[in-house]
């Protein structure tokens, strides 16, 4: 888990943390914009800091056999990366087969080798490749039509274009082996497919990643965090800000008006405890004393005036114990005297902690009295149990278990009857997190190829919602993000049960 040292409260200037704003380039994430091809119609592209979107205008013939015109709007990147949207044409257009999406260009000549991720007007979506100056075009075709969500991902020789449709999970499709160059021109595009008219298109929630290395060594290697909020109901995503520095974990106070969480990574401050002001835009450390090496297991109670951390104090092997400390800081108090022990849930009266705990090499489902005392073991299932969290009515815990194959949602009555599956599908589903209001499941959802009982870092994954009541309902996604560990394990929504709080990572903010 998480190192630090800290004894005293103090405040961060915000300039420190956060990356070099978007709100500062005319142009949002990019580098630049440009009509390629010489188009008889000028193309546009703006960004609109206060929405957080991107609006382009586009002409030009078409972008398919050996040249292209349309307007691009990009960012040179070398290497590796991930870039998503949420994209929409404005208007019914003139022509079926405009072009909007992704590229990724070896240079801004018309005739340039590229791939690209696109949604056609008519709902077509492909992959589209040209894999030497002046060839042919060629393109491989999803099964989906009208997709919103479009991500555009290289790794290695391989090029992955991934769309969906709001709320659903992705449908893929990759080629290999592109000879394009390390640096490539990256960016979203617009296509009229008519040189006479000039289309326009809108791009929300624009995301450009850069994926952890292939090499990376998990909790060893870290790269850096970016905080999200997300609104259930529209899908909007508002980004707050990101930093080199990683962090974890956001909890949101009961009050509404920050957000708490722990910074992680191996630099001097790791294991600090940190309050996020959401109206001043500024971080104060939160004085744990000498619970100074908290890791991203922390948990507020439901009054919203303490808090339970899970912490490597001394004297326990750099194994995690719970603590509560006031939300505003002070003197920790233990809970637990066994370790490894990592707090995720408080009882609505405030008298209970939920825990997972590792004994005798098996981790299990605890809870145990606030002020200490005898731990009571709730599950004994094959496999791991872990991320408990009473709803709030106090009628259920709700828990992630791997006892009947990959990693899945369930629930049981506070004295640990009732054990009953509440998810079954392809995903690995971690950390289930009930509305205040007492009415959705939130958890984040791994691939499958994840080994079944690793919470990993730095992977393609989704957060979804399901209803409390609708054990049979489909989960939908309410967030495409690259993250894992430290992206949602603690309880994030809003007090009004209307947003929801994660973390994503990149591995260079610029």
């Amino acid at each position: 888990m998480k190192i630090a040292i800290l004894t005293a409260m103090c405040l961060l200037s915000f300039s420190e943390i956060r990356s070099a704003s978007a709100q500062d380039n005319p142009l949002g994430q990019f580098d630049g914009s440009c009509d390629v091809g010489s188009p008889e119609i000028s193309g546009s592209s703006s960004y609109d800091a206060s929405s957080a979107t991107y609006t382009m205008t586009g002409s030009g013939v078409n972008m398919w056999s050996t040249n292209d015109q349309f307007q691009f709007l990009w960012k040179k990147m070398a290497g590796d990366f991930i870039v998503r949207a949420r994209v929409e044409f404005v208007g019914q257009g003139v022509e079926p087969h405009r072009k909007i999406g992704w590229m990724a260009r070896a240079s801004l000549d018309s005739n340039a080798a590229y791939a690209d991720a696109v949604e056609h007007g008519v709902g077509l979506t492909s992959l589209q490749f040209r894999l030497a100056p002046g060839s042919n075009t060629d393109q491989a075709i999803l099964p989906i039509t009208n997709a919103d969500i479009i991500q555009f991902e290289r790794r290695g020789p391989d090029f992955i274009f991934s769309a969906a449709h709001s709320g659903e999970t992705f449908i893929r499709t990759n080629f290999s082996s592109a000879d394009l160059p390390d640096e490539l021109y990256v960016g979203l595009f617009i296509c009229a497919h008519n040189p006479r008219v000039k289309e326009t298109a809108i791009f929300h929630d624009v995301q450009i990643i850069r994926p952890a290395r292939a090499d990376f060594v998990p909790y060893h290697d870290y790269i850096g965090s970016v905080l999200h909020i997300v609104d259930i109901d529209s899908g909007q995503l508002t980004t707050l800000f990101a930093s080199a520095r990683p962090f974890e974990a956001p909890n949101w106070t009961r009050d509404g008006s920050a957000l708490i969480y722990n910074i992680s990574g191996r630099s001097g401050d790791w294991g600090r405890l940190v309050r996020y002001d959401l109206a001043a835009k500024t971080e104060t450390i939160i004085n744990t004393d000498f619970c100074n090496r908290n890791n991203n297991d922390h948990v507020i109670t439901f009054d919203g005036k303490t808090l339970a951390i899970s912490d490597q104090a001394p004297g326990h092997g750099g194994q995690s114990c719970v603590f509560t400390v006031p939300l505003t800081g002070g003197v920790p108090k233990q809970v637990t005297t066994a370790s490894p022990s990592y707090a995720h849930g408080w009882s609505p009266d405030g008298k209970f902690i939920v825990f997972t705990g590792g004994r005798n090499n098996k981790f299990d489902v605890y809870k145990i009295p606030a002020d200490g005392g005898q731990e009571i073991r709730l599950t004994d299932a094959k496999g791991l149990n872990d991320g408990p969290e009473y709803t709030p009515d106090g009628k259920y815990i709700y828990f992630n278990s791997s006892r009947t194959g990959k990693m899945q949602i369930w629930r049981m009555y506070p004295d640990g009857t009732g054990q009953q599956q509440i998810t079954d599908d392809e995903y690995n589903n971690w950390f289930p997190h009930i509305s205040p209001d007492g009415k959705w499941i939130a958890f984040i959802s791994f691939p499958a190829d994840i080994d079944r009982e690793s919470h990993p870092y730095y992977k393609e994954c989704y957060i979804r919602l399901m209803p409390v009541k609708g054990d049979s309902a489909t989960p939908k996604v309410i967030a495409y993000i690259y993250g894992g560990q430290g992206s949602m394990n603690v309880p994030s929504w809003s007090p009004d049960s209307k947003k929801i709080a994660f973390v994503s990572n990149t591995d260079a903010v610029r």
